[in-house]
């Protein structure tokens, strides 16, 4: 498996600048909070700005449950402030009723835009930054606090997060962990017992607040509207390790044996068990995951799509930004991209140009391309890779890499 020079360092660094990468997962991660304060007030703006939400809420007909709302630790019903909006075939469900939804606001409810990595570009941009960088999933959500007003109460995350402070600012309150490190389904209980804050802290415009899963903590804008992004965070845990290795053991037909009335299971399982936990295998199924896992980010694709047949050997291509990919051999012979849920399979004679596509950092063109392939056999390949969505063509006077934020 061989994977391409390392990406996303600008998304981290935008996050977490001065602390560095390694830094922060030595000294930080899983561990203890983390506050990098800076007196740079317009830094996470061109991720998601006041005007946006605005634009979002107002403007786009947005629908539950990419959006919510929350008051005082409770979620407001969304019969309050939705329709449904009559079409054929079907209806548009949920559909925000925008004056009820700014009275919501105005009377103090946090607005909640969701899964902002799903349906917004430069939250998606950012957050697959992040899953270069870092080599785990990442989603984003929004929060738009009225001043003096609190949306949620106390409670833990069970992934980690990293809050950008994009504007306004908000008194933040963190709790020593009642469960260390909870799995997602040890969820918060309202009947935990907590004390005194560990740290109490206002995130100004600018700042990020780094939390472990499983920190209690609340917050409340002070006096003057609040908008932040919390970034989710969810690295593989061990116990992952161990349930993606006896889900393996699955094809093995003693693992599927029935068990004896006693309980007693054959010493040889476990052995055959520990043979899919050497690190190598471990480090192969999470990173499969991973790739697998990835959401596909496609701007211009129609462009790109319906100019092809004028994609010629000297036509400047360059790898989609945003692509995780690895390079696999193929059983039998042959290579194979792995990306965002898709296997793109080729024959042994493209190995040279498919690794050189796969670890490319600049821009190129098919006809510097190695290996073997003749003209057509190049055109071919980089024509199927556009259509994949692996390769963008870059047309005149476009800047490289447009897909970053």
């Amino acid at each position: 498996m061989r994977r391409p020079p390392g990406r996303g360092r600008r998304q981290l660094e935008l996050t977490l600048d001065p602390i560095g990468r390694q830094e922060f997962l030595d000294d930080y991660c899983d561990r203890r909070p983390l506050i990098v304060a800076r007196r740079q007030a317009r830094r996470f703006e061109t991720l998601l700005s006041d005007a946006d939400v605005e634009r979002l809420v107002c403007e786009t007909a947005i629908r539950s449950p990419a959006f919510r709302l929350v008051k005082d630790g409770a979620q407001l019903p969304v019969s309050g402030y939705t329709t449904d909006i009559p079409w054929r075939p079907g209806s548009f469900s949920a559909t925000a009723l925008v004056d009820r939804v700014c009275e919501e606001h105005a009377a103090g409810a946090t607005l909640v835009l969701q899964a902002l990595h799903l349906h917004w570009h430069a939250a998606a941009v950012y957050c697959r930054g992040l899953e270069t960088a870092l080599g785990w999933p990442a989603q984003a959500n929004a929060y738009y606090t009225p001043a003096s007003a609190q949306g949620f109460a106390v409670h833990h995350d069970t992934h980690d997060v990293f809050v950008l402070q994009v504007s306004g600012h908000k008194r933040w309150r963190i709790y020593e962990p009642v469960v260390e490190l909870p799995l997602k389904d040890q969820r918060w209980q309202p009947a935990e017992r907590i004390g005194e804050p560990l740290h109490e802290v206002t995130l100004m415009a600018g700042d990020t607040l780094y939390m472990p899963r499983g920190w209690p903590h609340e917050a409340a804008a002070a006096d003057a509207d609040s908008l932040h992004l919390t970034i989710g965070l969810h690295p593989p845990t061990r116990i992952d390790a161990l349930r993606a290795a006896l889900a393996e053991c699955a094809a093995d037909v003693e693992f599927r044996r029935t068990l004896d009335a006693h309980g007693e299971l054959p010493g040889e399982l476990v052995e055959r068990l520990a043979g899919r936990l050497r690190p190598q295998e471990v480090a192969r199924r999470a990173r499969r995951r991973f790739v697998d896992g990835r959401r596909a980010i496609l701007d211009g694709q129609l462009s790109q799509i319906r100019s092809l047949e004028r994609l010629t050997l000297d036509t400047l291509l360059e790898r989609r930004p945003t692509v995780i990919a690895d390079l696999e051999n193929v059983s039998g012979g042959g290579i194979a991209l792995r990306f965002e849920g898709k296997q793109v399979r080729f024959p042994s004679q493209a190995f040279e140009a498919v690794a050189a596509l796969h670890a490319a950092t600049a821009p190129f063109t098919a006809a510097q391309l190695p290996g073997p392939l003749d003209a057509s056999g190049r055109l071919v390949l980089v024509r199927r890779l556009v259509r994949e969505g692996f390769l963008l063509q870059r047309h005149p006077g476009e800047p490289c890499g447009r897909t970053r934020p």
